[in-house]
């Protein structure tokens, strides 16, 4: 399995604070980001799996809605997380 809770303790330590920090904003975009990453690179090898498409659309949205809510919360937090993640936008 690709995400492992030693790889999830690793992006909530990093992102959101601590390992046990999980609700935090931060930590659930660089989560959303990880898992985003991931079905992008399995969506280039199967194109036709289109269960995992919609997943990943779904993920992307909940993503952005996440990153709209801390922009409007604290804007230096988000260009900082922006620039970490390489989001575009």
């Amino acid at each position: 399995m690709y995400l492992t809770t030693e790889v999830k303790k690793e992006i909530f330590k990093k992102h959101g604070g601590s390992e046990g920090n999980t609700g935090s904003t931060e930590g659930q975009i660089a989560l959303f980001t990880h898992r985003i990453n991931h079905l992008t690179g399995h969506l280039k090898n199967n194109q036709k799996d289109y269960n995992t498409e919609r997943s990943l659309v779904r993920l992307v949205g909940k993503r952005r809605s996440l990153l709209d809510y801390l922009k409007k919360k604290d804007i230096e937090k988000y260009r900082v997380l922006i620039k970490e993640l390489n989001i575009r936008k």
